[in-house]
């Protein structure tokens, strides 16, 4: 099946939105740039758009060096007759703003998690996949179409950052993308962006989540401080899983709206299915085995001491899920 045949039958006008998660990161950039000179190549035009913040240094350097235009839905004035692609997110999840507009294709290799009133003219859904710019390199590969050296080295980088360099959940599929996308890339622009990825103010943070560090079994709970950009919550969780004790990690930040988390994984405890399971009831949440996040609401005028209560129930239900799946674990041995 040429599943960017497929996917190109579904499209109807002769321009397209296509909107990333909000907060996107390298691997949500790169797959919506390649997607946008992919659809370019057969006359169709497209504009990536965005919800919330770019604010991790790395990430704007990687925009700003392969000149990838990006608008944020502030500025835009949907109306139902516009047609959007999602991609590296779906319909439904918290980490995605639904718009007026009418969300025809899902491009994702995150698991599903929402599955109630999500309808698509056409979904490409692989979450057995370790990047979404492996989806995206393929329809190029798949169809022999040439790839130009700035879009190569943009899901060439979107592959390494989600896999942390093929490391973490990558498949074969991936390294063989990777591969063929390496000899295509520029060297010079990945040395770049792999040379400066820490702002000396990201420390903060950091030093604010090993202060706050708790242990459980072989599993941490931390809190990176107030309004933690949401790309450093996610580095700060893979950099705990560098712990020799550690295996599986919840990092937090507190917004005025809410609780971000990001969660990691390297044992045979799913983090997705951990994440989704402990946020019932009280937020949303999901992702990957070994990489997912979360969104817990709450109201602006909380107060000091029920954030407190809030956090230890979230603590509370995160180690309950943990232990739950450790047991299951065991006795599946």
């Amino acid at each position: 099946m040429n599943r960017f045949m497929e996917l190109i039958e579904h499209i109807k006008g002769s321009h397209v939105y296509i909107q990333t998660h909000n907060f996107p990161d390298p691997d949500a950039i790169a797959s919506a740039y390649g997607l946008s000179r992919l659809l370019e190549k057969i006359n169709i035009s497209s504009s990536i758009c965005y919800k919330g913040k770019i604010e991790r240094f790395s990430t704007n350097d990687f925009i700003k060096r392969l000149d990838i235009q990006l608008i944020d839905l502030n500025d835009i004035d949907f109306n139902t007759s516009d047609e959007i692609i999602l991609v590296d997110s779906q319909k439904g999840n918290a980490n995605i703003i639904d718009t007026d507009g009418d969300e025809i294709i899902c491009i994702d290799h995150h698991p599903t998690f929402v599955t109630d009133n999500v309808n698509y003219r056409y979904a490409d859904i692989r979450p057995e996949i370790g990047a979404c710019s492996t989806i995206i390199a393929n329809y190029y590969f798949e169809n022999d179409i040439e790839i130009d050296t700035r879009t190569a080295t943009a899901l060439l980088y979107g592959i390494k950052s989600d896999t942390m360099a093929l490391s973490r959940g990558a498949t074969e599929e991936d390294v063989e993308v990777y591969y063929k996308l390496f000899n295509l890339s520029d060297a010079n622009i990945l040395g770049a962006l792999e040379h400066c990825s820490l702002q000396f103010k990201d420390l903060k943070a950091y030093a604010q989540a090993f202060n706050s560090i708790k242990v459980y079994d072989r599993m941490s709970f931390a809190n990176t401080g107030y309004d933690c950009p949401e790309a450093l919550i996610a580095s700060i969780s893979d950099f705990m899983l560098d712990l020799v004790e550690i295996d599986f990690t919840v990092v937090y930040s507190i917004r005025v709206d809410g609780i971000k988390l990001s969660v990691r994984s390297i044992g045979n405890v799913d983090a997705g299915i951990i994440t989704n399971n402990a946020l019932k009831g009280i937020g949303s949440g999901g992702g990957h085995a070994q990489m997912a996040g979360g969104f817990v609401p709450f109201s602006n005028n909380l107060g000091s001491k029920r954030l407190e209560v809030l956090i230890g129930n979230l603590e509370e239900r995160f180690v309950e899920e943990y232990r739950k799946s450790t047991r299951s674990e065991l006795k599946d041995e």
